[in-house]
């Protein structure tokens, strides 16, 4: 069960930059570091259920933890509205939804 950590965030990054192309010189450094916390607490889910340390349950809502931290970071950026940041996330998250879920043998995402 391996996560590439770094091509995860690049898929995540790509899916959500069209969607905000507007305000992308802003935002684009808070995208790669949500991006990267968020497939970074993916890889931890994965390495906790390896060990059988973490239920589908407690791994949802740590997921749910990081969706919430994506979304206010992200609509704290002037200009971005909750239906657009919402609209990224969901595009990011669907760039690797099925590599993660494939990887993690859950489905999370």
């Amino acid at each position: 069960m391996n996560l590439n950590i770094s091509n995860l965030a690049k898929d995540m990054l790509n899916a959500a930059k069209p969607i905000l192309n507007d305000y992308w010189k802003e935002v684009k450094p808070y995208v790669e570091k949500e991006s990267k916390a968020f497939v970074q607490n993916l890889a931890m889910i994965a390495k906790l259920k390896l060990q059988g340390k973490i239920t589908r349950e407690e791994a949802l809502i740590h997921i749910q933890i990081q969706r919430n931290s994506y979304r206010a970071v992200l609509t704290a950026v002037q200009g971005l509205g909750i239906l657009m940041v919402e609209k990224a996330l969901n595009a990011a998250i669907g760039a690797i939804k099925n590599a993660v879920n494939t990887a993690i043998g859950w489905s999370l995402l």
